[in-house]
């Protein structure tokens, strides 16, 4: 009997300390990144394993971009945070959560993935939009992401003004012709998901302004022939940067399981999972082996008519900035 008690405290024992050895990581992202993650953690884990032996679990939490970074600042212990915006991370090294050199940490200025914005619309494009002038037209509703609280919407915002510019026109007239796209906005949603969610659940609205991977992510959730993807002429490069939170790994040693992680988004295998969600790869071959997803825009770059995330973000969106005074609901 005592051998029993002895060998079965030791079991105890081994499963105890087998289950303190395996890592646990968070990752702290965007709205519309969660089945994208969701394979890529299982393909990494697997990774993972295989090249260090090493046993990790990835929990994720998804959210408006801007949202999950005032989280996390707030104290949300991500080990990683993988947003849509720049300023999303620059906030957090401003508060000292990540490191302030955070964009030198990994290659493309810590942006394994880019996008771009395009629309949604109904099976057989009933209002026939095609492009970025159909949105102000008066019998057309524009669904889109509150920028004060997404990045999504964000970079709909800046793709609206920039497409004006990149066609020879002043910011007046980019002004102007925002203006009149929020007009037609009937209501702001909170974040990526959520917006899709208005368009398609709540049936609100005749296109909807989202990123390319958006596409993917509906037929798997709402099934193939909902939505059809409309590729304006023009419009914006938008970056996926990530980062490590030091805070937080500091205090639960995952320093390294962090930068792993994120290493593994520029490998082959990562980029070949963003490209089959619709996220554009950096890595050159795997862009070209799925060129059918990804169709020729021309791109333009937030630093060419808005200096950086950082300066629109001061012009456009923070409080009495040029989006508080464009958009005024029931005028």
């Amino acid at each position: 009997m005592k051998l029993k008690l002895r060998l079965l405290a030791a079991a105890l024992a081994l499963a105890a300390t087998a289950a303190s050895a395996q890592t646990t990581l968070l990752n702290v992202s965007y709205d519309v990144a969660r089945e994208f993650y969701k394979d890529y953690n299982a393909a990494f884990v697997a990774h993972q394993k295989k090249a260090t032996g090493q046993d990790i679990k990835v929990d994720q939490s998804h959210a408006g971009s801007s949202a999950q970074a005032r989280a996390v600042a707030d104290g949300l212990a991500a080990d990683v945070v993988t947003f849509n915006t720049t300023t999303d991370i620059d906030f957090l090294a401003d508060k000292g959560v990540v490191a302030r050199d955070w964009r030198q940490k990994f290659p493309h200025g810590a942006s394994p993935t880019t996008s771009t914005m395009l629309f949604l619309v109904r099976q057989g494009n009933p209002k026939g939009i095609k492009e970025w002038d159909d949105l102000v037209r008066p019998d057309v509703k524009v669904i889109v992401v509150n920028p004060k609280t997404g990045g999504n919407g964000r970079l709909a915002y800046l793709a609206a003004w920039g497409q004006v510019r990149a066609k020879g026109g002043s910011d007046a007239q980019a002004a102007d012709f925002v203006g009149k796209l929020y007009k037609n906005v009937p209501v702001l949603a909170r974040g990526g998901r959520d917006a899709t969610g208005v368009f398609l659940q709540r049936n609100t609205g005749d296109v909807l302004i989202t990123f390319e991977s958006e596409v993917v992510s509906v037929e798997r959730e709402f099934g193939a022939g909902k939505v059809e993807a409309v590729h304006p002429s023009t419009s914006i490069v938008t970056e996926n940067p990530v980062a490590v939170v030091e805070r937080t790994v500091a205090k639960k040693g995952t320093g390294a399981a962090a930068k792993a992680y994120l290493d593994y988004l520029y490998s082959p295998e990562g980029q070949e999972i963003a490209a089959k969600h619709g996220i554009r790869p950096r890595d050159e071959a795997v862009l070209k082996k799925h060129a059918g997803t990804f169709k020729p825009i021309k791109l333009f770059t937030v630093d060419q008519y808005f200096g950086s995330l950082g300066e629109a973000q001061k012009v456009h969106f923070n409080d009495g900035g040029q989006f508080d005074r464009l958009y005024q609901p029931g005028k």
